[in-house]
């Protein structure tokens, strides 16, 4: 797939890489193959490592697999003062537009899990959805993380390309959390958490398998941290990759 193409409703290119399936390709409704979309959090991008590696683990199970960055991040176009998740979410749904050839599940790491949360509340072209330390109280997270920095002044975690901005801080205020819309998922729905995560407390995932219905599946990396450093990020696609086959 041609993935230069890729636009939002702003007309900003969104920096994508295609990884083709590899063997017998995984098939999801109305006989389309199934594509694995893979969405990173804050101040992130599609090239972390444990993207790629789940990237390259889907393909090798069968599944293709698109990595992106949200515009303003990474190689995509835009400013990165203007990400927050309200327009992460539109972004997700203009590459959502160049897929339907195929059968969408989505990953989301952190703030791109509490993306997909919103997408899948009110897009029904996501089939399965996958949190990797998916952040659920946006407002409490903003507050933790970057309540004592100035918008317009000071950096999110000392990243020069990363400035915070009010517009930010103002989406994840409003949005406050996303467990409003993740108790109307009704598609299959599995969450992999590390024990030792200190960015996205683990009892945010625990507080979805216990209030939302049908529950989803909770997988704890047993001292995997936030972003799966060292031999998490293979347990971690193993995982998923098993989740999706099974």
């Amino acid at each position: 797939m041609d993935c230069t193409a890729i636009q939002n409703a702003a007309g900003e290119r969104l920096d994508a890489t295609w990884h083709e399936a590899q063997g017998q390709i995984a098939m999801g409704p109305e006989n389309k193959p199934y594509v694995v979309v893979i969405g990173h959090g804050v101040t992130a991008n599609k090239d972390r490592e444990w993207a790629l590696c789940l990237a390259k683990a889907l393909a090798s199970g069968g599944f293709y697999a698109l990595r992106f960055s949200f515009s303003g991040n990474g190689e995509s176009e835009g400013r990165f003062e203007d990400s927050c998740p309200s327009k992460d979410t539109a972004d997700l749904g203009a590459v959502l537009d160049t897929l339907q050839a195929f059968a969408v599940i989505y990953v989301g790491h952190s703030m791109g899990a509490a993306v997909g949360v919103l997408r899948a509340a009110q897009d029904s072209r996501i089939h399965k959805l996958v949190s990797l330390g998916g952040m659920v109280d946006t407002a409490d997270f903003a507050e933790r993380k970057f309540g004592s920095l100035r918008p317009g002044q000071d950096l999110m975690w000392d990243k020069p390309e990363c400035p915070l901005s009010q517009s930010f801080l103002d989406d994840m205020r409003t949005i406050a959390s996303v467990e409003p819309q993740a108790q109307t998922i009704q598609i299959p729905w599995l969450l992999v958490h590390g024990s030792e995560d200190t960015v996205v407390p683990l009892a945010e995932s625990e507080r979805m398998v216990q209030t939302v219905v049908p529950a989803p599946e909770l997988q704890v990396l047993d001292g995997g941290d936030h972003v799966f450093s060292g031999a998490s990020s293979p347990d971690m696609a193993a995982r998923v990759l098993k989740w999706l086959q099974a």
